[in-house]
């Protein structure tokens, strides 16, 4: 079921600004002349109205309209500098942030979607009756940003010209916000009514940092109302849950992919890169994973960078699936980002050259930043982190042993300072996607990469991703379903979401050419899984260069594969060439054998969990249960012919 559009407003209700005279009147009451002149530009008036409102519901003492110019990038970059939200680093354009050391992540308990009486909601989310949102956003929110700046950015989440981009209104206090978005999203202001019109809608963010104490935390919150595509984010810094033109928006363009623009357009949790094969062709790939999970890693791996986060995806009239990033910049994870891994992302954070913000990182006695897994000498013996000052062997109140970085700590910077960046990012006509891949954070049960027999499998395979929590969400432990890794952000029910996969992946509308393949990706497999004594990757994070170049030539039927249950596997020869090939490594046939044999216990466990936790939800396509009950059957079959650990040999055999 669609949102609701019937219902109030609330940022409308509190302001109680309805028509153009009034916020023309409210703007020549709180606006200085300077700035008028600059949102004169903007004439949408259904624009005009939101700001009006957002203007007296949080009663900042001054406005201030950022139009990409240079100038207005330095007042923001300066005034964060001045107000303390960011700190310069020795490094020229460098700066640090650091949020509230209790609110490292995504509050996901305080995460809400605002919800309408009859309205089905994810049930893997948190929601809240309209009414007692508005209650709680008039309480907390009213009169918020006195003594403050409202910053007003106009962006696009995605290229000129792409069907499937969004405009987007990002209002806050916060200059760490704006700073972030001036990196992360493209500034359309010159263009942002002819996006709006064009495209038809545009999304409203409006945040405030509060008075930034940890006391206020209990009372942090993050709305998004799908009914008016407006987000409400309160008392809190993390850009997780105040650059709302990321996540929150992300929500609203999943529900506009769900209800609006079905079978026609996804919007997804994934990266977007490109892989060279043979005779200088560009492959592309889009990529799930949940947060923390490797994406940025994936996508870095790629020959042909586009993003790493996240992707939109429609169909073209030449029948292919065609993709876009909405951001043109990464917020990274950089906990084991390395020159090992990561040499292209280490050149931007070592190298002068690339604007960086860094959140959460230690700063050295050197004023440098470092962090876990960065594997350089000599490890720091002294800094300020995120908990304030560090040295090695510090502990918390309860005795744990505090690392030098938040392992959510990260780093923000545009695409284009990547080595292996491509101009395809901004391409209105996006890339063409012969590849999808899903993954999570699974340690002892899928193999390192295996492709779906159709799109239907395909869907599955992304409907039944389960991962270990990161630390992206704040209080989140265990092992736990991650559905498309993009479940913390369909806002309607998983079943609707799914049978808008189903029809998106299997539409008759892709040209049979064209059709790409849709795989599961693992590379968190460790030797304790798989008979070893070692909680150790089983395998290098850049083996995943050698996994996805095989996914390449499978895609173009350059490849054999096992036929198994689950889906096709590759052959031992085909990768034992690939890695010599594209990593310049020996891959021993022992190791294939561990890595690609099926252990079919753990396989049917898995299955069992999916079965039993969408038989709970309503409405989910009956194909999820036939495809998951034959795949079972068949490997119980292989179970009892060879046991409950089988071989890619027996595989083939069979």
């Amino acid at each position: 079921m669609a949102p609701k559009k019937d219902v109030i407003d609330i940022v409308t209700e509190l302001g109680g600004i309805r028509t153009a005279q009034a916020a023309d009147n409210v703007f020549a009451e709180r606006i200085e002349a300077a700035q008028m002149v600059k949102l004169d530009k903007i004439q949408n008036e259904a624009v005009l109205l939101k700001i009006a409102n957002a203007i007296v519901l949080c009663e900042p003492d001054k406005v201030f309209i950022n139009t990409a110019s240079e100038e207005d990038r330095q007042f923001i970059k300066d005034l964060s500098l001045e107000k303390g939200e960011e700190k310069s680093l020795p490094m020229e354009n460098h700066t640090i942030h650091y949020d509230l050391k209790e609110e490292q992540g995504r509050i996901i308990d305080r995460t809400f979607y605002i919800s309408n009486e009859g309205e089905e909601v994810n049930s893997l989310a948190n929601k809240m009756d309209r009414g007692e949102a508005f209650e709680d956003i008039k309480d907390k929110m009213a009169g918020i940003m006195k003594g403050k700046i409202m910053m007003i950015g106009f962006y696009l989440r995605g290229p000129v010209g792409a069907p499937a981009s969004n405009p987007a209104v990002e209002i806050s206090s916060s200059t760490y916000v704006l700073h972030s978005a001036d990196i992360l999203y493209r500034n359309v202001y010159a263009a942002f009514d002819q996006e709006v019109e064009k495209l038809g809608h545009f999304f409203t963010n409006i945040h405030s940092e509060g008075l930034n104490r940890a006391q206020d935390l209990p009372n942090a919150r993050v709305f998004m109302d799908r009914s008016h595509m407006t987000t409400y984010s309160f008392n809190c810094t993390y850009a997780g849950n105040t650059l709302l033109m990321k996540k929150g928006n992300h929500r609203f363009a999943v529900d506009r992919a769900v209800y609006e623009n079905r079978a026609e357009q996804v919007a997804e949790h994934m990266f977007i890169t490109g892989i060279e094969g043979p005779g200088g062709r560009i492959t592309w790939m889009i990529g799930a994973a949940p947060s923390g999970c490797g994406k940025t890693t994936s996508a870095m791996a790629g020959d042909h960078f586009v993003g790493d986060d996240l992707a939109q995806a429609w169909l073209a009239e030449d029948g292919s699936i065609r993709s876009i990033n909405p951001e043109k910049g990464i917020f990274g994870i950089v906990e084991d980002v390395n020159w090992d891994g990561d040499p292209l992302l280490m050149k931007c954070l070592r190298e002068p050259g690339t604007e960086v913000i860094w959140s959460n990182v230690l700063i050295d006695e050197n004023s440098v930043p470092q962090w876990v897994g960065n594997n350089e000498e000599p490890p720091p013996q002294k800094g300020v982190n995120f908990q304030g000052a560090w040295e090695p062997g510090l502990v918390d109140d309860n005795g744990k042993e505090i690392p030098m970085s938040h392992p959510n700590s990260r780093c923000t910077l545009t695409n284009s300072a990547l080595g292996n960046y491509s101009a395809e990012n901004e391409n209105g006509a996006g890339v063409e996607t012969r590849i999808v891949t899903y993954s999570g954070r699974d340690s002892d049960t899928m193999p390192p990469v295996w492709v779906a027999k159709t799109p239907d499998e395909g869907v599955v395979i992304g409907a039944c991703i389960v991962s270990a929590a990161t630390a992206t969400e704040v209080g989140a432990t265990g092992v736990r379903r991650q559905p498309w890794a993009n479940a913390p952000f369909i806002p309607g029910s998983l079943g609707e979401y799914m049978a808008a996969q189903f029809e998106f992946f299997g539409s008759d509308k892709i040209a049979s050419d064209k059709q790409p393949i849709l795989s599961g990706l693992n590379y968190f497999l460790t030797h304790e899984a798989r008979g070893g004594d070692s909680k150790k990757l089983l395998g290098e994070k850049k083996d995943v260069k050698a996994w996805m170049a095989w996914l390449e030539r499978r895609a173009h039927q350059e490849v054999d594969a096992i036929d198994t249950p689950i889906g096709y596997l590759p052959k031992y020869a085909d990768l034992k060439e690939l890695f010599k090939s594209k990593i310049d490594k020996e891959y021993p046939e022992d190791l294939y054998e561990k890595q690609f044999s099926l252990y079919i216990d753990n396989i049917l466990g898995r299955i069992d969990l999916q079965i039993e936790a969408y038989g709970k939800e309503p409405n989910i396509p009956q194909r999820l249960f036939d495809i998951l009950k034959k795949q079972r059957q068949e490997l119980e079959a292989l179970k009892d012919k060879y046991g409950s650990i089988v071989s890619p040999k027996q595989l083939e055999e069979a």
